[in-house]
């Protein structure tokens, strides 16, 4: 029954987080040029480091030559450097360039900007609540990840 009721939670938790992230996305007040999908995939290759294409694809849940799309605006827009895996030339890396690693550092502050004016009515103690809440669920969930749930 407690499985249920913990897939239940977390169903329920996801769809709340899908509505809240909708406010964010119709009040970005950020100055970032760039398409959100380009933002995301830019942010996510400075967070994780270097990738292959298939890797973020699969990781992003798109097609890869959708992706390719993206990836040849970024590079064009000197955001994101290729290269070619010098043991197996199938293989193609990308990784943010200097000027990549700035916009993603804008474009995550414009997001933590946002999430703070998302959360501003929230109470202390609900904002407690929340915060070790979220460090449990961050705990629990590193260790499904070194564990390779």
């Amino acid at each position: 029954m407690a499985h249920k009721e913990f897939v239940r939670l977390l169903e329920s938790n996801i769809l709340i987080l899908d509505r809240l992230s909708d406010r964010l996305k119709k009040n970005p007040r950020g100055d970032i040029r760039f398409p959100r999908n380009q933002m995301n995939v830019l942010v996510r290759l400075y967070l994780g480091g270097r990738a292959r294409l298939k890797d973020i694809a699969m990781r992003e849940m798109v097609p890869g030559p959708n992706l390719c799309a993206t990836f040849r605006k970024l590079e064009a827009d000197g955001l994101v450097a290729r290269t070619v895996d010098e043991h197996d030339r199938r293989n193609t890396w990308y990784s943010c360039t200097a000027a990549g690693e700035q916009v993603a550092l804008q474009a995550m502050d414009v997001f933590r900007k946002g999430i703070e004016r998302l959360f501003e009515n929230v109470s202390r103690e609900d904002e407690g609540v929340l915060t070790d809440a979220l460090k449990k669920m961050n705990t629990v969930l590193v260790k499904m990840e070194l564990n390779d749930a």
